[in-house]
């Protein structure tokens, strides 16, 4: 599957980000895919065919052209990140998703994690997961379905070649990428990402948020890039004689959106709505303006909230999505930047520095207009989670693991690694609380296939390192007093985080309790398919490079 060091890549020169002018090239419009078809007005399933290729993408004007894997209906089409599918709740979207990528990876990977490895050695296996939806488990993207161009090799849990995405969920924000053991971290970098909407327009027309082109989805990330234009990812380790390139975290100088790094968009003196992704591997990023505007947030990952949220700064990690308005009437200043001071890692590490505090600029038009679009004080209402519904208590603990040296060598979930069966057994159409205990000193977005959880409390621990040595001998939280220590300070959850969510951020030394929901949150109604077959489902950190050594359980449901 290609070499996995390659020395002239040591010794290719990084670009200098800072040489680069900001906000020069326009924010591209990612092309859209009807996910339906509507035959004398009456819309119906529709099948798309979208393959993985391989081909050059100018992420910067000043940059050579960038070698990448995009998502497209063709070579020519295909692009960074992958065309926008707007789906029509309750009308099934079938994709078939093709690989042709070559026989060898454009970035360095890793044998030495679990990782997806073809038996003839040869192809970049992939496996598509869209992130948030509600389907059947051969539809999920299994970390182990993975396949090669033309199917030649396919993991152990492969299924079949097209997915059915029943759409029955609230309406809402979703994103699809690569999934592959191993892989992920490196198959997303070369680029394989895209945006997925779900829409209901009897309940979202009423609402009058800004539509049509004032209506925009942000797919943010970053990444680093060689003079001669290609991705750089480090292709020596942390601890090189156990992993030779396996890093904790990949972070690039560059802060890419939809494609161009640090794009300008030109905007009207009115409201516009922002579907913001954080598709980074690692990076989280404190978004606010510089001149002091606001946002309203009217929807968090794959559900709108019951009631709009202002904030002037918000936090987002790897994989979240927020849904936000801005009301650019509102500023004093004909330009504004969207700027990111979260340092990384976070909430520890470095802090940014011009490159990667910039993240694009909006030039606003001078003359004010009427403006149709509103926010309404009440947006869309769910029935309320309730704690007392829980069939279970769980507690789900987050371990690190180091060399000698110090430096991390892999991470675990309730320390047993991702082949280990499942423990996580849950019955569908239940409701369940997980107690999720940080032992690390990363903050971890935890991402929960097929289910929507609350996050009812985030705690501080106490005493903690005497916990965590109890924890590192009997790893049972019940059995190490795990009542004793969970009274320290309470972190407020942020108001804009409150609804249902399918990533929370888990706080380094914390205990986050939530309520995880295995049924339709708009109609607590069971799935209308089978949750329980093969090959079941995941939960994990994502922050991608913790997510392939090996962050990850199986989650499997039963009737």
């Amino acid at each position: 599957m290609g070499v996995l060091l390659e020395t002239s890549w040591a010794e290719d020169q990084l670009v200098n980000v800072s040489m680069l002018q900001m906000f020069v090239d326009e924010l591209p419009h990612m092309p859209l895919l009807k996910g339906f078809d509507v035959v004398n007005g009456v819309p119906k399933p529709k099948s798309l065919k979208i393959g993985m290729y391989m081909k050059t993408w100018r992420f910067h004007r000043d940059l050579p052209a960038t070698p990448v894997f995009a998502y497209g209906t063709s070579e020519r089409t295909a692009t960074v990140p992958g065309p926008t599918i707007e789906a029509l709740q309750g009308i099934d979207t079938f994709v078939t998703w093709s690989n042709y990528l070559p026989s060898e990876h454009i970035l360095p990977w890793d044998p030495t994690i679990p990782t997806a490895i073809p038996a003839s050695k040869k192809g970049v296996p992939t496996v598509v997961h869209l992130h948030g939806g509600i389907h059947e488990p051969a539809s999920d993207g299994s970390a182990k379905a993975w396949f090669t161009a033309e199917f030649k090799d396919r993991g152990p849990a492969w299924t079949q070649q097209t997915y059915r995405y029943r759409n029955q969920q609230q309406p809402g924000n979703l994103w699809y990428h690569d999934h592959t053991m191993g892989l992920t971290r490196v198959n997303l970098l070369a680029g394989l990402i895209g945006a997925y909407i779900v829409c209901q327009p009897e309940v979202e027309g009423p609402l009058r948020l800004p539509s049509g082109e004032f209506d925009r989805t942000l797919v943010v990330f970053d990444r680093s890039f060689r003079t001669n234009g290609s991705i750089y990812m480090n292709s020596t380790g942390n601890n090189p004689s156990i992993h030779p390139q396996w890093q904790p975290e990949y972070f690039g100088d560059a802060i890419i959106v939809n494609g161009k790094a640090w794009p300008q968009l030109k905007v009207r003196r009115r409201k516009y709505r922002f579907r913001i992704i954080n598709a980074s591997n690692a990076r989280f990023f404190r978004f606010f303006f510089t001149n002091g505007l606001g946002f309203i947030h009217v929807g968090s990952d794959s559900a709108y909230l019951g009631k709009p949220v202002e904030t002037k700064d918000f936090l987002l990690g790897p994989s979240e999505i927020t849904d936000v308005v801005v009301d650019f009437s509102k500023s004093e200043n004909a330009n504004v930047t969207l700027a990111n001071d979260a340092p990384y890692p976070y909430p520890s590490g470095d802090p940014v520095n011009d490159a990667n505090g910039k993240v694009m600029q909006f030039l606003i038009a001078d003359r004010s207009e009427l403006d149709p679009s509103h926010v309404p004080s009440t947006l869309i209402q769910y029935p309320d989670p309730d704690l007392l519904s829980a069939s279970r208590t769980r507690y789900i603990t987050m371990y690190e693991y180091t060399s000698d040296t110090g430096e991390p060598t892999h991470l675990y979930l309730n320390a047993k690694p991702f082949d280990a069966p499942a423990t996580e057994i849950v019955k569908a159409g239940t409701s369940e609380v997980w107690n999720v205990i940080n032992l690390t000193e990363d903050n971890h977005p935890l991402h929960i296939h097929l289910g929507l959880f609350v996050v009812f409390e985030q705690r501080e621990l106490v005493n903690e390192e005497e916990f965590k040595n109890c924890m590192n001998k009997l790893n049972d939280a019940v059995k190490c007093q795990i009542s004793k220590y969970a009274r320290g300070k309470t972190v407020e959850v942020p108001a804009h985080e409150k609804g249902w969510k399918n990533v929370f951020k888990m706080r380094p030394g914390t205990v986050t309790k939530i309520l995880l929901r295995l049924a339709y949150i708009h109609t607590n109604a069971s799935y209308e398919f089978d949750p329980t077959g093969e090959p079941g489902y995941v939960y994990h950190c994502h922050i991608l490079d913790h997510e392939d050594n090996v962050m990850m359980r199986p989650l499997k449901l039963v009737h």
